[in-house]
């Protein structure tokens, strides 16, 4: 009787680890099947007078995308003044300075917007900033990639302060210091590599937006003209062009998702890397 339990449950363990096996290879297998045939289109038709030349008009062959990596860098490093700053504020006030419930409830929110489609975040800065100024702008689409990043850097840095252990925080204190010199002195240089992960992965998610730029920024072909002028990005160039029919601009478009790519995975590698050189040290 118990040998048949035992063979039961060694059975049962047995496909678990097989089904999730499986399961593992077949998410794998499907995100490498999207990067593999992204590259094998686009390295194509990627060359040096891709990265350094203006796009020429539709269906005119030639032509590279440098305003929209530029436009790109512009929104990304915009957004980041923006969002890191009222992000990581908002972090810090949940981790150190929010009673229970208040905290519960901006976590709350944070989570919801985490999880709002970014479209509905494009219909809403073009609501309060494109119509207002009445053009397409620079800003409207920082702003909007700002509130994409801002709970993803609140969340994040909130956890991360909550590692910094409690000794710390007792030790600053003890020396007689105002809490908020602690915090930004002490607890947030301990917690500054996982601070810096969560900054570069809203950063990574802004990056590869396209529906808020669709709402906000528009694009165009003339590089970037101000804060308050329509700008392109390499999200905005991919979208236009591959809904193009002539197959140059399609070509395009697949060279334009490789830099994309590349962009956003050296941003990985970069998290990754600040990931482990965050972690103690063994032996």
């Amino acid at each position: 009787m118990r040998s048949t339990a035992y063979a039961r449950r060694r059975w049962t363990n047995r496909i678990m680890i097989g089904l999730c096996t499986a399961f593992t290879l077949l998410a794998v297998a499907v995100l490498l099947l999207i990067l593999g045939y992204t590259l094998f289109h686009g390295f194509r038709h990627l060359d040096w007078g891709f990265i350094t030349e203006a796009a020429r008009p539709m269906g005119e062959a030639g032509g590279g995308m440098r305003n929209e990596i530029i436009g790109t860098l512009i929104l990304v490093a915009l957004a980041g003044a923006i969002g890191v700053p009222v992000g990581l504020m908002c972090g810090i006030f949940l981790a150190e300075f929010g009673g229970p419930k208040v905290a519960g409830g901006v976590r709350f929110i944070a989570d919801v917007l985490t999880g709002l489609p970014s479209i509905v975040v494009g219909v809403f800065a073009y609501a309060i900033l494109v119509r207002p100024l009445g053009s397409f702008s620079v800003l409207a689409g920082g702003v909007a990639l700002a509130i994409i990043m801002i709970p993803i850097i609140a969340r994040t840095a909130e956890e991360s302060l909550r590692l910094v252990s409690p000794a710390v925080r007792e030790g600053a204190l003890a020396l007689g210091i105002p809490r908020w010199r602690a915090v930004m002195s002490v607890i947030i240089p301990g917690a500054s590599t996982g601070i810096i992960t969560g900054v570069l992965l809203a950063m990574a998610r802004a990056a590869g937006e396209t529906a808020p730029l669709l709402f906000t920024s528009l694009g165009n072909y003339f590089g970037f003209q101000g804060l308050f002028e329509p700008s392109s990005a390499l999200p905005l160039a991919i979208y236009q062009n591959a809904t193009s029919p002539y197959r140059v601009d399609q070509e395009q478009a697949w060279a334009a998702a490789v830099v994309l790519v590349l962009m956003i995975l050296a941003i990985s590698m970069a998290v990754r890397w600040l990931t482990a050189r965050g972690r103690p040290s063994r032996g």
